[in-house]
């Protein structure tokens, strides 16, 4: 059995890891809610926007108009990773990091053995363990520096611009979906070319434009993809912070119970110690008694 004196060191030691963690968890806790807010309120819109947006490809039938929608055989692909800058968030990152590597050894395997698999990697601990296996031709970790549309805007067009150049022939996205503060829905999401539900394919919407279709495709379609791309980054971000709080709620429930055990054996010790005393002082009174 353990001294007193590293028993004590130890209770310290996890009274100390208790402290860091139950603050950590308040901390995700804060951010969590306004994550969550943010999430939330563009939900919606960018999921009516998604719909108007694979009507309006699917009407199209000029293939200069439909530069965004255009099916081409996959080629090249491109796999946007999204992970968090920063650890202590569970399997968040670790799930993300799996399902590239799957993806990459199944339904892109052809295209990763020939080198024409790309990953570009948003957050730290993605890129940090992507880059030692595969190509990773851009990573964007400053982007929660300052979480904004305008901020994401600048990635999305850049990737929407390499699609439309001929660059990739497809681009998606896997990310955490954030569904409440304890699940994350691991999502893989087809970004370019713009996906056209099969109900939509057979009974196409026809659309009155106003002023024109050329302005409408011209503004519609570029805003609607860069919202989506922004609306993963906030489901990501919302995920991360709801993993965190609940990883660290964890730890500190973990702590809790390993101070009760270490108090327990150490009082255990503690009473072993006094009663070893008390009955050498027996032994000794015994001996001078003879």
């Amino acid at each position: 059995m353990a001294n007193l004196k590293e028993i004590r060191t130890r209770i310290s030691s996890v009274q100390k890891t208790k402290q860091v963690t139950a603050a950590m968890k308040m901390v995700s806790a804060a951010k969590l809610k306004k994550a969550q807010d943010s999430i939330v309120k563009i939900r919606p819109f960018a999921n009516k926007l998604h719909d108007i947006l694979s009507n309006l490809t699917g009407s199209l039938t000029n293939s200069d108009d439909n530069l965004y929608g255009e099916e081409r055989k996959p080629e090249k692909i491109l796999l946007v990773a999204i992970t968090s800058n920063k650890g202590l968030c569970g399997a968040f990152n670790a799930n993300v990091i799996k399902r590239v590597t799957i993806l990459a050894g199944t339904t892109y395997a052809e295209q990763s053995r020939r080198g024409s698999l790309h990953i570009l990697a948003i957050g730290k601990q993605g890129f940090k363990i992507l880059k030692k296996t595969y190509n990773v031709v851009g990573e964007f970790n400053h982007v929660y520096d300052n979480l904004s549309f305008e901020n994401v805007s600048a990635i999305s067009s850049s990737v929407m611009e390499e699609f439309v150049d001929g660059k990739y022939d497809k681009v998606e996205l896997v990310y955490n979906q954030f569904k409440n503060a304890g699940v994350q829905i691991l999502t893989t999401e087809q970004f370019l070319p713009v996906d056209q539900p099969e109900e939509e394919k057979s009974s196409r919407t026809e659309y009155i434009f106003e002023p024109n279709q050329e302005e409408i495709l011209g503004e519609l379609i570029p805003k609607s993809l860069k919202i989506q791309f922004f609306k993963a980054l906030l489901d990501s971000f919302a995920s991360e912070h709801g993993a965190r709080m609940t990883a660290m709620h964890k730890a500190t429930d973990n702590a809790s119970d390993l101070i009760q055990d270490l108090n327990l054996t150490y009082n255990k010790a503690r009473q072993a110690a006094i009663t070893n005393e008390i009955l050498e002082i027996v032994s000794g009174a015994n001996a001078l008694a003879d």
